[in-house]
């Protein structure tokens, strides 16, 4: 089969490999039929190749078509149709129970100190081969396999493996009070979706971005829009959260949706650093980013300095450094709460499907994606998606 394998940093190339077949009873075979670019696939295409093997399946977002099933597979079949949720749980541990499908005690890698498994994410979470392929092979299918209709577009059930329930999330550890103020950092997918969810509650929301696309899809969905490009034209971060703050009765926003991460813009030598060590051997390099690490933290020191006091900050970008410099002080004296973590997707599906089969399409799932292509075009499109180039915000991949 064909599939999009990691190389190098900044090298994933389409490729042929062998295809998937069941190797467990618990197993499931699908054809992939839609598969998306992730924005944290990015941080492995510039950042995590010290934790990265040549040949890896990327990808991590996927649905399709039940090709084969294991012995012990009970409720898909062949001929089904599958979202695959990015994180593999067993589904009746202790963590499970609880929700908590990313804490998942029997896919918990172990050896890196790390959560649950996911698919096409680097050795610290299993190195299991990813969705941007032809053929996937699906672990544990009968907790992991979604079964959807066969009526609706791709577009209106694939986003369940990953951003639609990463934004349900980040808009429910907010903790917005009915009628408050949402500020959302960073507009690419989830921060886009994350401004549909709040504004579906009826929430009213200031978005950030200093991407003109990225602002101008967000305002037609009832957003507020602010542009933190002062290089461009924009406004530096304190100019944005003065206006933030003159919106909200002088106090900030409720809460603070940080929806960038690791990568943020505004921070040129953690940014130096981070390529520099991801250069470096593989013996040198794993040990400094476990234990020493630093992430670009313009967006979630800004979160921090625009929320209100007593307010949220809610953390869906990904971040992964043991040694960032935080505002203690800040976050004690503002008394303020932070909610961070990977999304536990199988526990808020329940909550999206209503909305996502509903005939009004009300978070405008189909409307979110800007680049349609074939799988031999991704590496063209990884490049096209981290530049931010000709209004790239969704791209999503038919094998």
């Amino acid at each position: 089969m064909r599939a999009l394998t990691w190389h190098a940093t900044k090298d994933v190339r389409v490729v042929d490999v062998p295809d998937p077949r069941i190797t467990e009873p618990t197993d499931a075979v699908i054809r992939v039929t839609s598969t998306a670019i992730c924005g944290s696939d990015l941080h492995l295409y510039d950042v995590f190749g010290p934790f990265l093997h040549r040949g890896d399946i990327l990808g991590h977002e996927t649905m399709g078509v039940v090709e084969a099933v294991g012995s012990d597979v009970r409720r898909i079949a062949v001929g089904d149709r599958v979202v695959v949720p990015f994180v593999i749980s067993c589904g009746s541990c202790y963590m499970c129970a609880r929700g908590l499908t990313t804490q998942c005690e029997t896919t918990q890698n172990r050896d890196h100190g790390t959560g649950a498994t996911l698919y096409g994410y680097t050795e610290l979470y299993g190195q299991v081969p990813g969705g941007q392929a032809e053929f996937l092979r699906v672990r544990r299918a009968d907790a992991n396999a979604l079964v959807v209709g066969h009526e609706l577009p791709d577009e209106r059930y694939l986003f369940l493996s990953d951003i639609l329930p990463t934004a349900w999330q980040g808009f429910r550890y907010a903790n917005v009070p009915p009628g408050g103020s949402l500020a959302v950092l960073g507009l690419g997918p989830v921060g886009q979706l994350v401004t549909r969810i709040a504004r579906h509650h009826g929430v009213t929301v200031h978005a950030v971005d200093p991407v003109v696309e990225r602002r101008l899809l967000a305002e037609r969905y009832g957003a507020t829009v602010y542009d933190l490009d002062p290089e461009n034209g924009g406004e530096a971060h304190s100019g944005v959260a003065a206006r933030i703050r003159d919106a909200t009765d002088g106090r900030g926003p409720d809460a603070v949706v940080d929806a960038v991460g690791l990568e943020a813009h505004g921070n040129p030598g953690t940014a130096f650093a981070q390529s520099a060590v991801g250069v470096l051997p593989d013996a040198l390099a794993k040990p400094l980013m476990k234990k020493a690490g630093v992430d670009r933290l313009a967006a979630l020191h800004l979160a921090i300095d625009l929320v209100r006091r007593g307010g949220t900050v809610s953390v869906s970008g990904v971040y992964a450094g043991n040694a960032d410099p935080m505002p203690m002080m800040t976050i004690f004296d503002k008394q303020l709460t932070m909610r961070f973590g990977q999304c536990n997707v199988h526990h808020w599906i329940p909550e999206l499907l209503p909305l996502v089969e509903g005939p009004a399409d009300a978070l405008g799932l189909e409307d979110l994606v800007t680049h349609r292509v074939p799988l031999d075009r991704a590496p063209e499109m990884y490049e096209k998606f981290r530049d931010k180039e000709d209004g790239c915000i969704k791209v999503v991949l038919k094998p």
